[in-house]
């Protein structure tokens, strides 16, 4: 009995640092995004500029996960989160003391380099050591404990900016940035198999990224995945505006409606853990990606005609976010299981499609000139219906 509560300890201490790790990219995005309209005002530029903010950090995010698959691939997956983590940490901040939005937009560049090894070596420790059925519970269980970075973020964003001003989000993430070191040093094991060391030589490393992207099951599965990722980004860099400046919610209570997304995001995950004992990943996706994509263009409907006013936007976006906690686990597991000896390296290729389509995604919102939720509601549709694309016709599955 000892035993078993032993390693039962252990699986959890291993979850809740894993978690900690993929929540460096919410921390780091929604804890800021009640400051956006603010930031705008006190760095003297207007709401476009200000979103390219986050369009820098996911672009800095898609870069830096190609750089750290074969990276942990080749040293394991321990030694690259000590640089990742003490660089995020120190470009978190130069963010609090940037005195200018380009000056913010090159540092967040930064923190997102840092910050997107957590990411792609958390998916990596999960297929080191889980197979197919196992990974979709434990990715169901990190989107349980990683789900209240986005419902707690923004809520203490919105605080620490009435009470104490923008800078000190930046310190707190530097301070998030720490105590992840620390947990990563003493509680993380290296999971990591010396016999699948690969080699980093450019040549071999392009080679193992050609070879992923020839695979239309793992290119059908990322991009599925990658589309609803990148409408995800599109409401994350257009909602601030949204509801503070177009509805006129209040900063600090903001995040109740950010938080209230995410609570379904997270309760969509545990039913996703359930339902795999009476369907499998691909059958779950065919209904929640067809269903994603029907929410989206409801919203699209509601953004052009105004029908419904606040709640017309909210509840369409409420089924959008809440259909990303069955989409992620089962898009992941899905491209990622036949790739166990470059598992770094598929990580690495998911999360750099993802964040680059996510880029793609935040540009396209600031660059829809618009006083209405179209802009955002047009490129979360347009995710959604290319998402439904890429599993129906990209992935063939019996």
């Amino acid at each position: 009995m000892g035993g078993y509560a032993t390693v039962s300890t252990q699986r959890l201490g291993l979850i809740v640092i894993l978690a900690g790790l993929m929540a460096f990219a919410p921390m780091s995005i929604d804890m800021y995004l009640p400051a956006l309209p603010e930031l705008a005002r006190v760095l003297g530029t207007d709401a476009a500029h200000a979103q390219i903010t986050l369009a820098t950090f996911f672009l800095g995010f898609a870069i830096g996960q190609a750089f750290y698959g074969p990276v942990s691939d080749r040293f394991g997956r321990k030694p690259p989160l000590y640089v990742s983590l003490s660089l995020y940490t120190l470009a978190s901040l130069g963010c609090a003391l940037a005195p200018g939005i380009e000056e913010l937009a090159a540092l967040r560049f930064l923190q997102a380099l840092g910050a997107c090894a957590g990411a792609v070596i958390a998916r990596a420790v999960v297929r080191d050591l889980f197979e197919s059925h196992e990974a979709v519970k434990v990715l169901s269980a990190l989107t349980l404990v990683f789900g209240l970075a986005p419902i707690l973020a923004p809520l203490i964003g919105g605080y620490l900016l009435l009470w104490f001003g923008w800078q000190a989000i930046f310190y707190l993430l530097a301070g998030f940035g720490v105590v992840s070191l620390i947990a990563v040093i003493f509680g993380l094991p290296e999971t990591h198999r010396p016999e699948n060391t690969r080699s980093l030589a450019l040549g071999a490393v392009l080679g193992t990224y050609w070879h992923l992207l020839c695979q239309r099951r793992f290119l059908g599965y990322a991009l599925c995945g990658g589309f609803g990722s990148a409408g995800m980004f599109a409401y994350i860099a257009g909602s601030p505006f949204v509801f503070i400046e177009l509805f006129g919610v209040a900063p600090q209570h903001y995040g109740w409606f950010f938080g209230t997304n995410a609570i379904g995001l997270v309760m969509a995950a545990q039913i996703n853990g359930w339902l795999h004992r009476h369907a499998g990943s691909h059958a779950i996706l065919n209904v929640v990606v067809a269903a994603q994509a029907l929410a989206d263009l409801a919203l699209l409907a509601d953004a052009v005609t105004g029908f419904g006013g606040l709640f017309g936007i909210a509840v369409p976006l409420f089924l959008f976010v809440a259909s990303l906690g069955f989409i992620s686990a089962n898009t992941t597991v899905l491209a990622m299981e036949p790739f166990k000896a470059t598992a770094g390296a598929a990580s690495a290729l998911m999360g750099t499609l993802q964040f680059g389509l996510a880029a793609m995604a935040a540009l396209g919102v600031s660059a829809i000139p618009s006083t209405t939720a179209l802009p955002m509601a047009s490129v979360i549709a347009a995710c959604g219906v290319l998402g439904l694309l890429m599993l129906r016709v990209t992935v063939k599955r019996q």
